[in-house]
């Protein structure tokens, strides 16, 4: 029904404002009563599902990827779609309006779409006081969110560690795992950070703050998959000096190899099909050249279960959609947990 008769309709319309009015329908779908519904259409609870990752339990190993919920608006209504996981942000420390529109687009034949959205949220503080609406970890009704954290568009690279420490801070009470984010191309000059001694700088001084705490929280890295074997290799060194949790692999693509849509020449981050081998690829090579030493999340271009299957062979502890969940909606969720759990 979604890609006979949903999917049409919504691909009609201008994908930001689509965005905006599919979160309005499943608010309001919740409000109505339908949350259940949802739950029992989508979700699959089965204690083979669980995963067990950095300290916290996962009900299941599917997640939702940081950026379509910037704002925690719509977790736990994601939530009831069948996700094990919903990843918040990016958020920064100051509201800021993003790149100008349009910047958002689809390429209906390559499956992919095209984001230049740079950022756009309306701060740390404000999705602080959606998330204070969570249960706690235990409570019925809990979900386990990720924390996505950026810097503002304005801030100076050489200053960008303050706005890191500010929005882990805030967010520090109200979800269960961070993420640093250094990997996207729509901010200017931020993939700079990815370089071995500031991303080193960053990091070990999100974990020191973070071993002031009274219990710690995890923290993985988000990286490109642009990145060359050399930079990969560093990275491995890096989440081995400063002792993070792990590593999200990958962000969008720069690359346009192989797109034949006529939004190719777009600027901004490509997500969907064009990027699955690459992500792969890249989750592959940390796993084996790291020994397996940190858990990886793999994302990118997951338009089956297959594809999620192959991200899990490869190395990946868990996966997260974006692109693929568009395309394909909330049924490839549990088409991806059924597959698991024909492995079992």
């Amino acid at each position: 029904m979604y890609k006979t008769i949903i999917r049409p309709i919504f691909f009609s319309f201008d994908p930001e404002k689509i965005h905006h009015f599919t979160f309005s329908l499943l608010q309001f779908s919740n409000k109505i009563g339908l949350g259940s519904a949802f739950r029992s259409t989508y979700k699959i609870e089965d204690s083979k599902l669980e995963r067990e990752l950095f300290g916290l339990k996962f009900p299941n190993p599917v997640g939702l990827a940081a950026g379509f919920d910037k704002d925690a608006k719509l977790y736990k209504e994601l939530s009831n779609l069948g996700f094990g996981f919903i990843e918040i942000g990016t958020v920064t420390p100051k509201p800021q309006a993003g790149n100008e529109k349009p910047r958002l687009f689809r390429l209906k034949e390559d499956s992919a779409i095209i984001n230049r959205m740079g950022f756009n949220n309306g701060g740390v503080e404000e999705a602080v006081e959606r998330l204070k609406e969570n249960p706690a970890v235990g409570e019925k009704g809990h979900v386990l969110i990720g924390g996505n954290i950026g810097k503002n568009k304005i801030t100076r690279n050489e200053e960008a560690v303050s706005d890191y420490l500010i929005c882990f801070e805030a967010l520090f009470d109200y979800v269960d795992y961070f993420v640093v984010n250094v990997s996207s191309p729509n901010t200017p000059n931020l993939r700079a950070l990815q370089e071995k001694k500031p991303l080193t700088d960053l990091l070990q001084t999100l974990q020191n703050k973070n071993a002031s705490k009274p219990k710690r929280k995890p923290i993985l890295l988000k990286i490109a998959p642009d990145l060359t074997e050399e930079q990969l290799l560093d990275i491995i060194e890096i989440v081995n000096t400063t002792k993070i949790d792990g590593v999200i692999a990958t962000n969008t693509t720069i690359s346009r190899e192989g797109i034949s849509s006529e939004n190719k020449k777009e600027m901004g981050g490509l997500s969907g099909k064009p990027l699955t081998k690459r992500a792969t690829e890249v989750i592959r090579f940390l796993s084996e050249k790291s020994n397996k030493a940190f858990p990886i999340i793999g994302v990118g271009g997951i338009h089956s279960a297959e594809d999620a299957l192959e991200k899990l062979d490869a190395g990946a502890s868990l996966v997260q959609l974006y692109t693929g969940f568009i395309y394909e909606g909330p049924g490839l969720i549990k088409d991806i947990n059924k597959e698991i759990l024909k492995r079992s």
